[in-house]
């Protein structure tokens, strides 16, 4: 292995560990209540407390605007609106690629079924894509995304409960090495070798899809985005206040998150723009 070749390997194998305790860092949940946290703690000390005090008031009126307001939906509504959906103009569709993200593998595992997250939509995509589009190739892409070595893979759980989605088992091709959308991308695309002029269509999150795609375009593979999982209901979610302030921190987490993935994966070099145009 060449000297430039090691320096790649080291560099992909610090990224992800090193995104793992960013993300935990800097999601805005996380970060109030260490703000909050490190405010109190101050409070107990002689010179900080007048620190502590402002501290602990940023993290904690932090906490309550952040779940209530309608900040989730400013954050969250550019990346979903950024590409439309899909319509099918009767182009003859090559492939489907659908990525991870949905399955909770730990507890389909424990629970012996399928159990799925807020973005399952994109395992009821896979079984609809599979149906309406009988000839096109299907491609599952989702390793552990887990730090622990004896992780499942979600393909692994989609293979063992295929029928139970209605996607014939035949018919997966299961990509279960990756551990994020970089990943998600160039190990696709090596194992199917689209063809030029082929149509996939690539389905994700919408909140995720601007990543996926500058992804699949960096690593060669040309796809159509079919955006699914919408948290927004655009523009009327612009003045909406949350009922329940966890709803609208998690809404709030899943769009930094990703906003702060985008910056990350430009640098990186996995994508070339930010935020790749439709």
């Amino acid at each position: 292995m060449t000297r430039a070749a090691a320096h790649s390997e080291r560099k992909k194998a610090m990224f992800f560990p090193l995104s793992k305790l960013i993300f935990f860092v800097l999601t805005p949940s996380n970060f109030l209540i260490l703000l909050g946290l490190l405010g109190c703690l101050l409070l107990f000390t002689e010179f900080g407390r007048g620190v502590g005090r402002i501290l602990a008031c940023v993290g904690f009126l932090g906490l309550l605007a952040a779940g209530l307001s309608p900040l989730s939906a400013w954050v969250l509504g550019p990346l979903e609106n950024r590409f439309p959906a899909f319509a099918d103009d009767e182009r003859p569709v090559a492939g489907i690629v659908v990525l991870g993200g949905a399955v909770e593998a730990d507890t389909s595992i424990g629970r012996n079924q399928i159990t799925v997250n807020d973005a399952g939509e994109r395992e009821i995509a896979l079984a609809d894509l599979a149906r309406r589009f009988p000839q096109a190739r299907l491609v599952f892409s989702g390793g552990a995304g887990s730090l622990r070595e004896d992780a499942v893979s979600e393909a692994e759980i989609v293979s063992r409960y295929a029928d139970t989605l209605g996607v014939p088992r035949n018919r997966l091709i299961l990509e279960q090495q990756s551990r994020n959308t970089h990943e998600n991308a160039v190990f696709s695309a090596r194992m199917v070798q689209p063809k030029p002029g082929e149509r996939w269509l690539l389905v994700t999150s919408a909140w995720h899809m601007p990543r996926a795609v500058g992804c699949f375009r960096r690593a060669g593979f040309d796809v159509t985005a079919y955006p699914v999982d919408y948290r927004t209901n655009w523009p009327r979610d612009a003045t909406r206040f949350a009922s329940f302030a966890s709803d609208g921190l998690g809404e709030l987490d899943i769009g930094v998150k990703e906003w702060i993935g985008l910056i990350a994966y430009k640098l990186a070099g996995y994508t070339e723009a930010v935020i790749p145009s439709p």
